[in-house]
């Protein structure tokens, strides 16, 4: 990258809140060491979001782009990236549906995903699942599962967008109401989820954005329910702290 568009990118980078992010030949994150491709940001640069409520964020289901996508982090990721690169026009879509387990999504991924032709595809799904064991939900989606679907899904995905970036969010929860009260449950399940979605991230060369180590940081300057009102779903705050931890590590595996 030339001095002058790594100027650039680190004022991007300031008027987001996130100058601390590293540059190429920095000390990276584990999951993402510099010698994985970057991605080279292209006109009409397609970000897709998928998952669960979290990522739904009650968003609209037309085409009125003041509701399109949401209200939490997926919002933030768009309002932040599509600001600072105006003349790329980047695209946003989400596609998070509020309950959705990792099955769902395997029932609506040629259509909300595969069909979108996404360049960077980050996904969000696993406290449903979770939720499913610890209440006995149907369909149960056990750990095994919710592995195997959730490869496949990446497989699919591969296979027709070979270059395609992918960002693996962690599930996560805090000791809030219903969780705090079947806490053990929980915490034991979700703990499991976490290390498949790891374990995926570095099988297929994707970026891992660790979040329950950033809640459990978080809960360190102010209570839980100040993060996540109940235990899974975040607050405005909350949301805002998804945002940035994203920003920061997908920006290593983007160049301009």
């Amino acid at each position: 990258m030339e001095n002058n568009s790594r100027r650039n990118f680190i004022r991007g980078a300031a008027l987001t809140g996130l100058a601390t992010f590293c540059l190429p030949g920095t000390k990276a994150f584990a999951a993402a060491p510099s010698k994985k491709k970057k991605l080279k940001i292209k006109q009409g640069l397609v970000f897709l979001f998928q998952g669960d409520s979290i990522t739904d964020g009650n968003r609209g289901r037309n085409l009125d782009p003041n509701h399109i996508m949401g209200h939490g982090y997926a919002f933030s990721i768009a309002s932040h990236l599509g600001a600072n690169y105006p003349k790329k026009k980047p695209v946003f879509y989400n596609r998070g549906i509020s309950g959705n387990k990792v099955n769902d999504l395997a029932e609506r991924w040629q259509k909300d995903t595969l069909y979108l032709k996404p360049d960077v595809l980050s996904i969000l799904v696993g406290v449903n699942d979770a939720s499913s064991i610890v209440f006995h939900r149907e369909p149960v989606i056990p750990i095994e599962k919710y592995e195997e679907v959730y490869r496949n899904l990446l497989e699919q995905t591969k296979a027709q967008f070979p270059d395609i970036i992918f960002v693996l969010c962690e599930p996560f929860i805090l000791p809030v109401g219903k969780v705090k009260e079947n806490w053990d449950a929980y915490k034991a399940d979700i703990t499991k989820r976490q290390e498949v979605v790891k374990s995926l991230a570095l099988q297929y060369n994707a970026v891992f954005i660790g979040l329950q180590e950033v809640f459990d940081k978080a809960c360190e300057k102010a209570p839980a329910d100040y993060w996540i009102w109940d235990g899974v779903h975040p607050t405005v705050a909350g949301h805002e702290l998804i945002a940035r931890k994203w920003i920061k590590l997908v920006s290593k595996r983007i160049s301009i």
